[in-house]
């Protein structure tokens, strides 16, 4: 008898320490989904301009994909042109 109070009691620690553990995933992984809907503006000037520009707005998750196209198109190889498939080095 004594053992199954032992194994009750752990049992219960660990469902109450796994209830506290998943509510802040929760309102982390909530908090993220807002951060990436949240829509960001960015001024760019035009080059030789101090004033001349304009603003762009769009939410964080497409700011991220933008630089993430720029970082993978924009690697030269020496035999290689990654956006033309390759075919310029035969």
């Amino acid at each position: 008898m004594h053992r199954s109070a032992y194994f009750a009691f752990a049992l219960g620690l660990a469902s109450a320490a796994m209830a506290v553990a998943a509510a802040p995933r929760t309102a982390n992984a909530e908090r993220a989904a807002e951060s990436r809907d949240k829509i960001v503006c960015k001024r760019f000037v035009k080059t030789g301009s101090l004033v001349d520009g304009y603003r762009t707005c769009k939410s964080k998750w497409e700011w991220e994909r933008e630089r993430e196209n720029v970082r993978q198109f924009s690697v030269s190889d020496a035999c290689r042109d990654r956006a033309n498939g390759g075919f310029h080095c035969m």
